[in-house]
């Protein structure tokens, strides 16, 4: 059964970092375009970052540029999302997805658009 399985999540103090994975069960995922999302406690699920499946393209949110970074490694089917500059604002339950649309198109940033998700990995930022 293809799955995505996130990890990485924890607690972390302002200003701290965290490396979130995203790994491919069943699922080869340099042959997709990959987002991260998160969902805060009473908030519409949200995008974050994604990376495009034909040239790993990058793609931000404005609240996270220049925080966040998405990369992927094919060698370990994996997506990271390494997020530094922590803000208790960034506190969510964070999730991959694979984008439904073409390989080679621009992926989105909404959740409508991404079909198989993880399960979510909680992120804290609390001093």
């Amino acid at each position: 059964q293809a799955q995505l399985v996130e990890s990485g999540g924890g607690l972390v103090q302002p200003g701290g970092s965290l490396r979130l994975s995203c790994a491919g069960s069943g699922l080869t995922l340099r042959y997709y375009s990959i987002g991260w999302f998160r969902q805060a406690p009473g908030k519409e699920r949200e995008g974050v970052s994604c990376i495009r499946g034909r040239d790993d393209t990058t793609y931000y949110t404005d609240s996270v540029k220049g925080r966040f970074t998405i990369s992927r490694d094919n060698a370990k089917n994996t997506v990271y999302l390494q997020m530094n500059s922590l803000e208790p604002e960034d506190t969510a339950v964070y999730y991959c997805a694979t984008y439904s649309g073409l390989y080679e198109s621009t992926p989105s940033l909404f959740p409508n658009e991404y079909d198989a998700w993880g399960q979510g990995t909680q992120v804290t930022v609390s001093s």
